[in-house]
C-alpha cells in the first residue's frame, strides 16, 4: 500500500529541513512510523522518520487513524520510502511479515495530473 507523507513544508523542532531530508531518501530505504498520541493537533497523528532519524512529515489524516490503530494493536508494519512528491513524499507499507515492494517508476508523460502509483492488482 502506498501512503502519502504530508507536512514536508514545516520545520522540525531541531530546525532540520524535511524537504531536504526527503531529497536524501532513496526508493526502498527504510522509514519509521511513530504514533504521536500527545500531538496537540491530532492525537491520531503518525510521524514518518527517514533511515537517518530525521522527520520527513506525517501520514495524511485519511490514513493515520487506521495505520496508528494497527501499530497500537501490535501489528507488524514495515515501511520504505517510495518517492518524493509535490506534497512531500510517498512511502510504501506492508503488513504482518510481508515486505513492501516499491513499484517501478512511471514515465512523466503517463502521470500528467497524477501524483500516485496504482497497485497492478489487489490481493484479496
Amino acid at each position: 500500500m502506498s501512503l502519502a507523507v504530508v507536512g514536508a513544508g514545516y520545520p522540525n523542532r531541531d530546525k532540520s529541513d524535511r524537504r531536504f531530508e526527503i531529497l536524501l531518501c532513496a526508493p526502498g530505504e527504510p522509514v519509521e512510523l511513530r504514533p504521536e498520541p500527545k500531538n496537540r493537533h491530532d492525537e491520531r497523528a503518525v510521524a514518518v522518520f527517514s533511515a537517518r532519524g530525521v522527520q520527513i512529515g506525517y501520514l495524511s489524516a485519511e490514513r493515520c487513524g487506521r495505520i496508528g490503530a494497527l501499530i497500537r494493536e501490535g501489528r507488524e508494519i514495515v515501511a520504505v520510502f517510495q518517492a518524493k512528491s509535490r506534497h512531500g513524499a510517498w512511502i510504501r507499507v506492508a503488513f504482518d511479515g510481508d515486505a513492501p515492494r516499491v513499484p517501478e517508476p512511471v514515465a512523466a508523460e503517463e502521470t500528467v495530473g497524477q501524483d500516485w502509483w496504482p497497485d497492478p492488482e489487489w490481493d484479496e
